[in-house]
């Protein structure tokens, strides 16, 4: 069977597990406090060009995305999402569990635009009876996004001008962000992402790592009690260095960025496979999740060979899928799959 639904499937690059399995029998200090963290931590810094900030390890991403939120936002205050944002629509209402509101406005291609972020605001505040609607707290987009698309820099800067002139922080998820870093076409740099973000994380989960992701706060004075309400959502590792272990191993010698690039790489040659044998693409993703329109009489026959994600109906006879490749996806398996279609 092959495995093109998500970019989870598999466990996690070797060198990860070589180094678990080399520290397995080491004692360390729990939560956080260890060696390897602080080194995977330095190694961040110096990745994003923020040797001050501070750098957390959580266990998942749903997790990083509530403690985040929680962390920044007053009881009522909610969090503002493009409708096909992750928080809204993938994780159980994780963000509404926790007290929260999230706050949609459409999309453009699964982004969030600076001009629709500051319509909402200005009606928002031009309503009498704001002081009876959860507040706008902070900006929540991903990168990528959900379709596989990714900001320009200038888009970012866009943003971030708004949110600075409402005094709304810019949290931004990446759980793939391995695989926006490497865009075909992208200009932004994880430096720029620090820049311009109040808050982000570093996924691990997708990008090569058994899990855990790398929450960083560019300015430290933002992250005040963060542990403790990490802690309050279970989303802190007692076996700390499992994590650091994990995030020191994929920020050494660039690893992370080359993984990242191996799933583009990978996904480039699936589209122009695709695109040979006469595929509609539903939309224009520069990252590692390929979007195809396919007849749904061959969606089961499919389904037998290799295991897709069913995107969303695109009419009665057709299904948008979700071709997704990932940090160890080889030509051999997209020449499988290549091949199947």
């Amino acid at each position: 069977m092959l495995h093109f639904e998500c970019d989870y499937t598999r466990g996690a690059h070797p060198k990860i597990i070589e180094r678990l399995a080399e520290t397995n029998l080491e004692s360390t200090p729990g939560y956080g406090e260890d060696e390897y963290c602080e080194a995977a931590r330095e190694k961040i810094r110096a990745a994003v060009g923020k040797m001050d900030a501070a750098v957390y390890f959580l266990v998942g991403g749903t997790q990083a995305n509530a403690v985040v939120i929680s962390h920044l936002l007053r009881p009522i205050e909610g969090v503002i999402s493009a409708d096909t944002g992750h928080i809204n629509g993938h994780e159980g209402g994780a963000i509404e569990a926790s007290g929260h509101k999230v706050i949609t406005i459409p999309g453009e291609s699964g982004k969030l635009s600076a001009r629709a972020v500051r319509s909402y605001l200005e009606g928002y505040y031009a309503d009498e009876a704001w002081p009876h609607i959860a507040r706008p707290g902070m900006v929540y987009i991903s990168f990528p996004t959900e379709y596989g698309t990714v900001y320009s820099k200038a888009e970012l800067e866009e943003l971030g001008a708004v949110c600075r002139e409402y005094k709304l922080p810019l949290f931004i998820d990446g759980a793939r962000m391995g695989y926006g870093l490497a865009a075909e076409g992208g200009d932004v740099e994880l430096s720029d992402i620090a820049r311009l973000a109040d808050v982000f994380y570093i996924g691990g989960t997708k990008v090569g790592a058994l899990f855990g992701e790398a929450v960083v706060f560019p300015d430290p004075d933002l992250a005040r009690d963060f542990f403790t309400i990490a802690k309050q959502h279970g989303a802190v590792l007692a076996k700390g260095r499992l994590l650091g272990i994990q995030f020191d191993t994929l920020f050494t010698h660039g690893l992370y960025f080359k993984i990242g690039k191996n799933a583009v790489d990978r996904a480039s040659e699936l589209k122009k496979a695709l695109s040979e044998k006469g595929y509609k693409f539903y939309i224009d993703s520069p990252t590692n999740q390929v979007f195809v329109v396919m007849e749904n009489g061959r969606l089961a026959s499919l389904g037998e060979k290799a295991s897709i994600s069913r995107w969303e109906p695109f009419d009665a006879g057709h299904t948008v899928v979700r071709l997704c490749t990932d940090w160890a996806t080889t030509k051999e398996e997209v020449r499988e799959l290549t091949e199947l279609l």
